[in-house]
């Protein structure tokens, strides 16, 4: 067991005028299973960068254990894979590697062909198992189930599970759940360690803010009172100090000495008074720091002439004659959510650019009604670069609507006049979302839209999704988010 400590730490990007971390300290045990959460754009990619080396930094940094990346970087995939694996982890054994990824369900046989045959999800499993035959490394994980559907989610959960000494930045509730022993969390004011999964971090972050919220209430109310009667002490002293050189009813003159007692006293009581009130205030003034605000967003789904919008019948996708999925059938009515789901590579995002109108070969029968108004949402953010500017005209969006879903969506306004090529993977996918919002559409066809979103934006997408009612075909291995969202599944 050694220890990783993190001393004021103070980091910019040499572009940017907004510090990403400032004057931070904590510390991490190696042998800690770290789930790594915080909104996107807040710093989590940049903290593994920090650790690797990677960027200049104010501060320190210390640990005994050296660093490594996942996903780490195939510079040619198409070398077989145990050649791959024997650059990443050289002093490992095959015997070794083969029972890492029999834990992780693969098959022996992907040591022997081409990397870049192995589906996206095989690809993940492979590399994880052979960076963790590294001894004496401390795993830095990015985000591994962007590429994973349900059942790879939960055998990669299962084997983080075995592991130790790592941080994994995810955004899957489940999937922290099932893997973690301590939260790092970066908040909106402070970077905070816990022990504990995602669910037992959630609840204690909840009833902290519950108890500030509590907190401030209680401490606006004294305030007022204070003030009240602080202004009450002000002027029953200003009477007094000014009744000095009076005399009483009775035209005597008054005892100057308890005068100048009784308005020193009342005095004293108005600086007593005004002392509680700015304890209060600095009291309350450290309070709601780390409220993470959601505001709710809007959507205008079109309301379609017919009830019936989408039917396959034994529908197959074809690439050069070779069949992608077994043939599948459904109806999408008005106001379905219907999900999609399979293992990787089984045909769910064909099925998805077959009903967007793309030439695919197939066979069965697929039917989209005539006049039917599309939203899509791909899966793909590679492409996204250049002026957001730029972009709102490219796609004739409505510029003050979209800001406004972006403002809500935490984007802050100095990230508007970024590059997007600049934005983090999450924003770049809020980017698409906040584009799909705009739109008024009778369907909404969403792929993967998750991928690297923040926690707090998937609950707030789930609300706005339960509260309008979309007519949806999606794809998505989030479990949580599907159990809330989806009126039908359909297994390919």
């Amino acid at each position: 067991m050694s220890m990783i400590h993190v001393q004021n730490l103070t980091f910019s990007y040499p572009s940017s005028f907004d510090p990403i971390f400032e004057d931070v300290s904590f510390h991490i045990d190696t042998d800690w299973k770290l789930g790594f959460i915080g909104r996107n754009g807040r710093g989590k990619t940049t903290f593994f960068n920090l650790l690797l080396g990677n960027y200049e930094y104010n501060g320190n940094i210390t640990s005994s254990v050296e660093f490594n990346y996942f996903p780490y970087p195939v510079s040619d995939k198409s070398r077989f894979t145990y050649e791959i694996i024997e650059e990443i982890c050289p002093e490992a054994e095959d015997w070794e590697f083969l029972r890492e990824i029999s834990y992780l369900d693969v098959d022996a046989e992907v040591m022997y062909r081409p990397f870049e045959t192995l589906s996206n999800g095989e690809q993940t499993k492979v590399l994880l198992a052979a960076l963790f035959l590294n001894e004496g490394q401390f795993l830095l994980v990015d985000e591994p189930t962007n590429h994973l559907d349900i059942n790879g989610r939960k055998s990669v959960s299962n084997y983080l599970k075995r592991k130790k000494g790592f941080i994994l930045i995810s955004h899957d509730r489940c999937f922290l759940d099932g893997c973690v022993d301590h939260i790092l969390s970066i908040n909106k004011a402070n970077i905070e360690v816990q022990s504990g999964n995602y669910s037992s971090w959630k609840l204690n972050f909840d009833r902290q803010q519950e108890h500030e919220e509590k907190t401030n209430e209680r401490l606006q109310k004294d305030i007022g009172r204070l003030q009240q009667s602080s202004k009450r002490s002000a002027n029953w002293s200003n009477q007094v100090e000014a009744s000095k050189n009076g005399t009483t009813n009775s035209g005597s003159k008054l005892d100057k000495g308890f005068v100048g007692h009784k308005a020193a006293k009342m005095m004293k009581r108005a600086k007593n008074l005004e002392s509680r009130q700015h304890k209060a205030i600095e009291e309350k003034s450290a309070l709601l720091k780390n409220v993470e605000k959601t505001e709710s967003l809007q959507l205008e789904p079109l309301a379609f002439k017919s009830k019936e919008l989408v039917q396959l019948t034994d529908v197959s996708v074809m690439y050069n004659d070779e069949i992608v999925n077994t043939p599948t059938s459904f109806k999408v009515k008005e106001g379905d959510r219907v999900v999609l789901d399979g293992k990787n590579g089984s045909g769910k995002s064909s099925i998805l650019h077959l009903i967007l109108g793309e030439p695919l070969q197939h066979t069965g029968n697929l039917n989209v009604s005539s006049g039917l108004i599309i939203s899509y949402v791909q899966q793909d953010t590679s492409h996204l670069k250049g002026k957001l500017s730029d972009f709102i005209e490219e796609n004739q969006i409505d510029e003050p609507i979209f800001k406004s879903i972006l403002r809500k969506m935490d984007f802050e306004r100095i990230q508007f006049e970024k590059d997007i090529s600049h934005y983090s993977g999450g924003q770049k996918k809020k980017l698409l979302i906040a584009k799909s919002l705009c739109e008024k559409a009778h369907l909404y066809i969403w792929d993967e839209p998750l991928n690297f979103i923040d926690v707090y934006s998937r609950m707030q997408i789930e609300e706005l999704i339960k509260r309008f009612n979309p007519t949806m075909i999606f794809v998505e291995h989030d479990q949580a988010f599907r159990e809330k969202v989806a009126t039908q599944t359909i297994t390919l």
